[in-house]
């Protein structure tokens, strides 16, 4: 693993304009294809192709041949999801909706080539109060939506024979999602509070001030690090917003943000990775951290934690031991039978009727072993192993006592 994973950082940093003076460690053609293998799983392989290719392919011309052609796919369809994007926002400006991007769109802009940095959707930030006239425009550009729950916070859109995909907020995270009694959405306030214009070839969008977005960045990553992880392209996002809008960025602002939702020693973690490992220079100021168990974990995840179902089920342990501040064994039997407060987003009807929480418990548990069934990357003990790794990864990082 260690040379696979040295050359893909080295890779990773060299597509972003940071080139190390060390050389990349030689590879044989099975590590090429782990390494390629690891690229798609964190949704980075035409980043990392590019720089590869001319090593690759003097000694598997195959390999380099059939990865060429999938990231040439990747990035025709990447630039098409982009244009049909920009059509899209362009109608919804036209229609009076105030819509803010976040992340995809305006983090791809930071790298050297956009539409080599992949991105499955593009997200919205609107006003509670234009959700109704915004469902409108989508549906007449040709978008439907399966979230027919009106409290919810964010809906999905796809349009048939498309790759474009939008997810629509009305708020930035879940309600009610906090950690040391500090709910993320707290520090956003509403949209067009403080919002900027980003020119972007072919059109631009209005999305959040420098600061905001780096504040949402950081939060949006360790709410996936919470669950079952992140991956790379997140690391990478945040180190490139940093260091291209740093100066209008209040680092004190942002660090004391962090430190109120127990994620100071975690975003440490994050910039030691790019300094160390990727070639960024320092910026901001930041306790020390050992980015090395972050980074170990953030390679295992893939994109969002999704690299394996055991992971994605150990989100069950790490977030009720947050809810509950608390990281014992107990954690685990929490774990498999929430708290009616804990399970509304996803059975609305215990809002009403909290006495009809051993269904919905029992609803999870078939659920799970339905989506298990016959799954060689998934198993109880397998989800729990996970969790209890991942615990001991928080108390390093200060969330956990």
């Amino acid at each position: 693993m260690a040379p696979v994973r040295d050359a893909f950082l080295w890779l990773l940093g060299s597509a972003l304009g940071n080139p190390t003076p060390a050389p990349i460690p030689e590879l044989t053609g099975g590590q090429w294809a782990e390494l390629f293998s690891m690229a798609q799983n964190h949704k980075v392989l035409p980043l990392v192709f590019e720089p590869a290719y001319p090593l690759v392919q003097q000694t598997e011309p195959s390999l380099a041949a059939a990865t060429k052609r999938q990231v040439l796919q990747q990035v025709i369809v990447q630039t098409l999801r982009t244009t049909e994007f920009l059509e899209l926002y362009r109608a919804l400006t036209e229609a009076g909706i105030k819509a803010l991007v976040v992340k995809g769109i305006v983090c791809r802009q930071l790298y050297p080539k956009p539409d080599h940095r992949p991105s499955s959707d593009e997200d919205l930030w609107i006003p509670q109060e234009q959700l109704s006239r915004c469902r409108q425009v989508l549906e007449a550009y040709g978008m439907t939506t399966t979230e027919t729950n009106p409290e919810a916070w964010e809906f999905p859109y796809r349009k048939a024979g498309s790759p474009l995909y939008i997810e629509l907020h009305t708020r930035l995270f879940p309600p009610g999602f906090s950690v040391a009694d500090s709910e993320f959405n707290d520090f956003f306030g509403t949209p067009h509070q403080h919002k900027t214009i980003q020119a972007l070839p072919g059109g631009s969008v209005q999305t959040l001030h420098p600061n905001d977005h780096m504040t949402y960045l950081l939060f949006h990553a360790y709410k996936h690090f919470l669950h079952s992880g992140f991956g790379i392209r997140q690391v990478c996002d945040i180190l490139l917003f940093a260091h291209r809008h740093g100066e209008l960025i209040d680092w004190e602002w942002v660090r004391l943000s962090c430190r109120c939702i127990r994620a100071e020693k975690f975003a440490a973690a994050v910039f030691a990775i790019g300094v160390k490992h990727l070639g960024f220079a320092p910026i901001g100021s930041w306790p020390d951290a050992d980015e090395l168990p972050l980074l170990e974990d953030v390679l295992q995840a893939g994109v969002y934690g999704s690299s394996e179902l055991s992971r994605q089920h150990s989100s069950t342990v790490t977030l009720e031991a947050v809810s509950s501040r608390k990281s014992a064994s107990g954690g685990f039997l929490r774990a498999a039978f929430p708290s009616a407060r804990h399970l509304q987003g996803r059975y609305p009807w215990l809002k009403k009727q909290p006495y009809l929480l051993p269904i919905a418990w029992a609803d999870r548990m078939t659920a799970y072993l339905r989506e298990t069934k016959n799954r060689s990357d998934s198993s109880l003990a397998d989800t729990l192993k996970i969790g209890r790794e991942r615990l001991e990864l928080l108390r390093r990082y200060d969330i956990l006592n």
